[in-house]
């Protein structure tokens, strides 16, 4: 059986959900951010407890079409900007990539995302950059104009921009203070977002 599992978006949620699944006595075959395939096929009162027993983790069964679509373009964007870091990002046109990678038009992919985040898509992209950068800037292991190549950014006086607007500070400020306030990735499009 597969599972879209919602908000599983990191490699120690990889290792949460197994462990809980296999602590039901269920085989893991496959696992993926946010795919699970199981063998056999689980009764219904299993299904709930697995329902439940990953609700409380803070992961959801996805069971409906166009929130597993939302949550594949998530995945999407987080494993091209996260777990890509350290590799140039070109300045890729994020709609083009969503359209080859899902298979769907821009204009629906936009719209289903909008209604579901209450976020547009590009906001969403801008604010894991944001947060990837504060990532970063807490490693003190690059600089500023690293940073923004690294990600793809024309300049580092637009990279600063977003960042201030988002973050209510200038990056070496941040810096300066080594905040540690970062958010979780499933939690990022819960930020304020720029205009």
């Amino acid at each position: 059986m597969n599972l879209l599992i919602k908000n599983m978006v990191c490699n120690r949620c990889i290792r949460v959900v197994r462990e809980e699944l296999e602590n039901l006595g269920l085989t893991v075959s496959k696992i993926d951010l946010g795919y699970v395939e199981i063998d056999g096929n689980p009764s219904q009162v299993l299904l709930n407890n697995i329902r439940e027993l990953l609700k409380k983790e803070g992961f959801e069964i996805i069971e409906d079409h166009h929130t597993e679509v939302v949550e594949h373009i998530k995945r999407l964007i987080i494993d091209e900007i996260h777990w890509k870091k350290g590799k140039k990002q070109e300045s890729q046109n994020f709609s083009d990539f969503l359209v080859k990678k899902t298979g769907f038009e821009y204009s629906y992919l936009s719209s289903l995302f909008s209604s579901l985040e209450k976020t547009t898509i590009e906001k969403y992209i801008i604010n894991q950059k944001i947060e990837l950068t504060k990532e970063l800037l807490s490693y003190g292991e690059q600089n500023l104009s690293e940073i923004a190549w690294g990600l793809g950014y024309s300049s580092v006086a637009y990279l600063s921009n977003q960042f201030k607007q988002i973050v209510g500070m200038t990056p070496s400020d941040y810096k300066k203070q080594h905040f540690k306030n970062r958010l979780a990735l499933d939690a990022v499009n819960n930020v304020t977002t720029i205009s």
